[in-house]
């Protein structure tokens, strides 16, 4: 008890320490502004703690108050006609504050039953607010963009481009400077994976480290947007926002055949399709004007969804769900909002009504029904890919199989039903009759412009008037960078959603995107050549505390390999990577017995089978996604789920993680390879560890961990020269064939290095 006590006491004097040192004293705290901003210091108070009694949702609005709009919130109060919820610059009048503000619980506002309290802070705010005059304006996101000019800056000789005056305006305002450029080869690593998802190869760093003119690191960068590994990189993403998957879901989730799709949009960012006309593909390839194999292949993004193929379901119910994924996907997709709020009732934060949801249902409710029902590999409408269509259209799909692949596709019928609103989102509890439009707030559909179906959805996707397009386009490619989007909550850009930590950025490079042709590779290059991006990630302990998150970018944040670069990296470095583009999905090491608990016993997928060869050492973006039975090294390491449209995956750091990097058999394998070639070589065990940290973790070796590394090699040499059996069974391991006469000691005592080297935080992460 006493041990305790004094340990209690020894933790409580290092608290004390740690705070008398400031760490965290010095963050500065929260002061009400000078003039309340309504969109970023007053609706974020209200939508959090007022929306859900008196904002869209009419079914669930109380006292007849309306906060979200100037309309409702100035009107006469209900059953009077001389009180007001808030009257401009007269705080005695206005019946909102006094309930803020009321010391009667009864009176007090938010009620104390519904667990939601109003801060001080949060008070002064509106307080303020409505002495300025209360002013509504919309919500930012649902303004049409307009390009801000570039802000003058004390030190304006740091920017690169436009992208750092933004930044530096902000690091100024709140007393942050940047970071100094990162290192050469610390820089090479980052972009190189930021663009193609592998690391530099030791002939790209020597290369770049010795090329000393103004440009190289543009050379660089063009190289690694023309590289095919771009493409697949960049589809990565994309496949967690399309919810790609090699099976059709729910409990049998049996196999289909999407995969040609996916080689697709390989295909699309390599080519460097413009983002109106990569969207407009998917969406409604089978409508565009010349439409082709290429365009209705694309179309196979809207039937990326799960499938019921189970005896005995209800037909209806089932094919509502399906298009609810398509208009849940749509508006998470492209226009950063939660629409599957109002699926059951009026969004209670969003402007968006049930209504305004059925009618963008509707765009997708036009597909005929199926007609092959069963368990089959796709259903109709499908487009069976054959040899001489790959031969004579689509070139970019990589069939090695004899048999034809049946990929499904989408299909307008325009007069097969009319669309409803479901009341309370049950299929079979039919309101309204509707038509195909979209939310108001946003903006509206005029079907003089447009058609009414898929194809005159997109044209209103990319108008310029369109706010959110560009913007939640953006922000993503910023998050994929960065790590977190300017709007953190990249999937609701909606009241709820976060606000921008640089809206005028958001709004220049969204407008630039616009003007220069939705350009992805372009938007890529310039925000990796700004100087935002190439510092260095030191942080010291001030920037720590005044911008723990680091929202205003004063130093490169580290980012942890997402799960496909885990193994992609270790393949890479260690010589075994398939460099091939494309093809079917593959199955690769797992652990035993998995699938054959989670699988309901039928069909070809209820028992793993193990692919061999070269195709298992394929990049992540090809590993075999059974949605019921995820990878479980990218389960691990957060990948996507694939059940619906991802837009940001969790980065997390567990410790089933370095247990993961200890004893996948792909990390072993690697180390094992990469230590058989290393020892073929004719050089100094030191020259061959120095060689295999330069590999991995892309830069060079200190000298001091060259000497601990070296130690530690001998150290395992001599204990497998003790244990030559232990020595034999460490190196078997994996596939791929062992090295003809080799030394079994001297592979597994460097193999030890190579998997340590490979267990290093800072191996998997990129900057």
């Amino acid at each position: 008890m006493k041990k305790m006590i004094r340990l209690l006491v020894l933790l409580f004097v290092v608290l004390i320490s740690c705070k008398q040192k400031g760490d965290y004293v010095a963050i500065p705290s929260k002061k009400i502004p000078e003039i309340v901003d309504f969109n970023f210091d007053v609706r974020p108070i209200l939508s959090d703690k007022c929306f859900a009694c008196h904002g869209p949702d009419v079914n669930h609005r109380g006292a007849e108050l309306r906060l979200d709009t100037p309309e409702g919130a100035f009107k006469a109060l209900k059953n009077t006609d001389n009180e007001f919820a808030i009257v401009p610059k007269n705080l005695e009048k206005s019946v909102l504050y006094q309930k803020i503000t009321a010391k009667d619980s009864t009176e007090l506002m938010p009620p104390t039953d519904s667990n939601l309290k109003l801060s001080s802070y949060e008070i002064n705010v509106l307080k303020k607010w409505i002495e300025q005059g209360a002013v509504y304006e919309p919500h930012w996101a649902f303004v049409a963009v307009h390009k801000p000019e570039l802000p003058e800056l004390k030190i304006a000789d740091w920017a690169n481009n436009e992208i750092d005056y933004f930044v530096m305006q902000k690091m100024e305002e709140i007393g942050l400077t940047p970071n100094v450029t990162a290192d050469k080869e610390r820089l090479l690593k980052r972009v190189s994976l930021d663009i193609t998802g592998l690391p530099p190869s030791p002939e790209m760093q020597k290369k770049f480290v010795q090329d000393d003119t103004e440009d190289a690191y543009e050379k660089i960068v063009d190289k690694l947007l023309a590289s095919e590994q771009y493409g697949e990189k960049m589809a990565s993403h994309w496949l967690d926002v399309a919810r790609y998957a090699d099976s059709h879901g729910f409990q049998n989730d049996q196999l289909r055949t999407m995969w040609p799709w996916r080689d697709w949009v390989i295909y699309a960012f390599n080519e460097n399709y413009s983002y109106e006309k990569f969207v407009t593909y998917q969406l409604a390839g089978d409508l565009v004007p010349r439409k082709n194999m290429e365009t209705i292949l694309a179309t196979g993004f809207n039937r990326n969804h799960k499938i019921n193929q189970e005896g005995g379901i209800i037909e209806e119910e089932f094919r509502v769900e399906n298009v609810s994924d398509r208009t849940n996907t749509f508006g998470k997709a492209f226009l950063g909002l939660t629409m599957e709020c109002a699926k059951c009732h009026d969004h209670k934060y969003d402007p968006i009504s049930q209504k305004d949801y059925f009618s963008t249902f509707a765009f997708f409710d036009r597909m005929p029904p199926r007609q092959n029902k069963g368990e089959v590999l796709a259903e109709a409408p499908l487009i069976t890919i054959t040899d001489e269509l790959v031969e004579k259209e689509l070139p970019f799909i990589n069939k090695k199989e004899k048999e034809d692949v049946d990929v499904m596709v989408s299909e307008e019928k325009p007069d097969i039903r009319t669309t409803h609103v479901l009341n309370r989102g049950v299929y079979d509890d039919v309101g309204e009759e509707v038509t195909a439009r979209t939310p108001e707030s946003v903006l509206s559909f005029d079907d003089r412009v447009y058609e009414r179906n898929r194809l005159g959805l997109s044209k209103w996707l990319f108008d310029d008037k369109n706010p959110l397009t560009s913007r939640v386009f953006v922000n993503r490619m910023w998050q994929e960078i960065f790590g977190a989007g300017i709007v953190r909550s990249s999937g609701d850009f909606g009241m709820q959603g976060d606000l921008p930590t640089n809206v005028h950025l958001l709004n220049w490079l969204s407008a630039d995107f616009m003007e220069n042709g939705w350009d992805i590779k372009r938007l890529i290059k310039q925000i990796v050549m700004s100087a935002t991006y190439k510092q260095s990630s030191v942080v010291s302990e001030e920037k720590l505390a005044i911008d723990p998150d680091n929202k205003y970018l004063s130093r490169m944040s580290r980012l942890r390999f997402n799960a496909e670069m885990v193994r992609d990296h270790a393949l890479a470095t260690s010589g075994l990577l398939n460099p091939e583009i494309g093809g079917r999905s593959v199955r690769v090491y797992q652990p035993e017995g998995l699938w054959e608990a989670a699988s309901s016993g039928r069909g070809v997928l209820a028992n793993y089978v193990q692919d061999h060869g070269k195709e298992l050492y394929r990049r992540g973006i090809y590993i075999f996604i059974k949605r019921t039975t995820l990878p479980p090294v990218q389960l691990t390491f957060d990948a996507a789920t694939r059940d619906q449209c991802e837009v940001q995956r969790q980065s997390t750091m567990t410790p089933l993680q370095a247990l993961i990097t200890l004893n996948d058999p792909t990390i072993l394998e690697s180390a094992r390879v990469f230590s058989e070639k290393l020892m073929q070589e004719e050089s100094t065990v030191a020259a061959k560890i120095e060689k295999a940290f330069g590999t991995i973790v892309c830069r060079t070796i200190k000298p001091d961990e060259k000497e601990m590394l070296l130690g530690y090699y001998h150290e395992q040499e001599a204990a497998f020269l003790k244990e030559t059996q232990m020595a034999a069974a460490f190196i078997d391991v994996g596939e791929f064939p062992a090295a003809k006469d080799r030394d079994v000691v001297k592979v597994a005592a460097l193999m030890q290095i190579i998997h340590t080297i490979y267990n290093l935080e800072e191996t998997i992460v990129k900057s």
